[in-house]
């Protein structure tokens, strides 16, 4: 893809307004592209704090994300090094049990031309039941617990992840595998990455 065609790319997807009437609070497309980044963090959709910023993963999500990763926000937010493009790109509002789910619009009409437009990605962060359906289709498992519990089986470009809120304490108390045996092959893939 050339300069000119990546640079049209992003301007029509920060004009996005394809779900506008859908969007409580308005639309305001959150993403971070490059086409250098080798890194892709596939997440859901922004919460309300990265909605008032335009900062992705600007909550305590972002914090525990970087400290999974084991990076400092400055690479975190280098989009060179990083690309950031969650399922919806803009905070669909507040459900009876936290944030509603993304918006499909943004899948169906961007996910491809933005992977297209990523050719250096050398691994994906799939985080959370959304992104995981999208990017895992056949091969995920019955559960978000299973699909991560396989995580060795997506490797070495895919890599499955739960949600890092805070609402996911419990999940993780209850799961110590997770830290012990994938945090720190994750972390040593970031840092062969970054």
């Amino acid at each position: 893809m050339s300069a000119s065609t990546f640079k049209r790319l992003k301007k029509e997807i920060n004009a996005c307004k394809l779900c506008a009437i859908h969007l409580p609070h308005g639309p305001r497309p959150t993403v971070q592209i490059n086409p250098t980044a080798r890194i892709l963090i596939a997440g859901q959709a922004p919460g309300r704090r990265v909605h008032e910023t335009g900062i992705p993963f600007n909550d305590p999500s972002g914090y525990r994300l970087r400290d999974w990763m084991g990076i400092e926000r400055d690479d975190f937010y280098n989009e060179k090094k990083i690309a950031i493009v969650p399922m919806g790109f803009c905070y669909p509002g507040t459900g009876n049990s936290g944030d509603l789910a993304p918006r499909p619009e943004c899948a169906e009409n961007w996910r491809q031309p933005i992977l297209d437009a990523l050719p250096d990605i050398q691994l994906t962060l799939v985080i959370g039941i959304y992104a995981q359906a999208w990017h895992l289709q056949a091969t995920r498992k019955k559960t978000l617990t299973k699909t991560v519990k396989a995580w060795e089986s997506y490797l070495p470009h895919t890599l499955p992840l739960p949600h890092p809120s805070p609402r996911n304490n419990i999940w993780i108390a209850k799961n110590p595998w997770f830290e012990k045996n994938i945090l720190p092959y994750l972390k040593k893939c970031i840092c062969n990455l970054i």
